[in-house]
């Protein structure tokens, strides 16, 4: 019955998220073009506002606890358990002012509206999951340009969404690198919760009624331990605050 009262509701949040999509895939491309970095910003956190809205559709509400905990003007690293595709666009509008890049998987590039064209101008970190080689050298870039400008970027260790929620073993080669050429940075653990319920049955009909959450940990400083230390720190902090 559920499933069914769902259909409807499910029905307006995709074309909602479909048609904002197609509005400002051509926004982007004049901002960039024309205006250049801080305009194509501004075009791409205006559109995760309205993508964020697709959630009221389906009458689900977003939280993010301890923000707070952030510093500012520091180079950063986000470090999340991954659910689905509402883990992006709630990072993304939450973290806006901290600038962040994603590090992604190289299909998304091409033939998704807006988010084809951010990924491949807005500075993320692009990865062939078939050629490990491929990216460790993109991964470097990242790093390094997160150090010289203070920015940030987000990652998911798990490397692809869980279904059901149950965290997946976190891969460390990606976060190594990114410490490695981030020596300044900030690991900023955080957990997300019920993010994988939009998608309870599937990609349709979409799961109702939801409370996602973002909850930011106390950041890791990279220089002030090793590496494997600051792995199960990080790894440890975000599974036990998954519900």
């Amino acid at each position: 019955m559920i499933r069914i009262i769902s259909i409807p509701f499910s029905i307006l949040a995709y074309l909602w998220f479909i048609v904002f999509l197609c509005i400002f895939h051509p926004i982007q491309w004049l901002c960039f073009k024309i205006a250049g970095y801080q305009a194509h910003k501004r075009s791409v956190d205006s559109l995760v506002f309205f993508l964020m809205g697709t959630l009221k559709l389906l009458l689900s509400t977003t939280k993010c606890k301890n923000r707070e905990l952030i510093p500012q003007n520091k180079p950063l690293i986000f470090v999340s358990n991954h659910q689905g595709t509402f883990d992006i666009v709630g990072m993304q509008w939450y973290f806006r002012k901290f600038h962040p890049k994603f590090v992604s998987k190289i299909e998304l590039t091409k033939g998704v509206p807006s988010i084809s064209y951010n990924l491949r101008n807005g500075g993320s970190v692009l990865i062939d999951r078939n050629d490990p080689r491929q990216a460790l050298p993109e991964l470097k870039k990242m790093g390094e340009y997160i150090q010289k400008y203070g920015r940030s970027v987000i990652i998911y260790p798990e490397g692809t969404r869980t279904k059901d929620g149950k965290p997946k073993d976190f891969a460390p080669n990606g976060l190594k690198i990114l410490c490695k050429y981030a020596p300044d940075a900030l690991i900023v653990p955080v957990t997300i919760n019920n993010s994988w319920k939009v998608f309870r049955y599937g990609s349709f009909p979409l799961g109702l009624g939801n409370r996602l959450t973002f909850t930011v940990h106390p950041p890791i400083a990279v220089n002030e331990t090793d590496f494997n230390t600051l792995f199960e720190q990080t790894e440890k902090v975000i599974i036990e605050a998954i519900v």
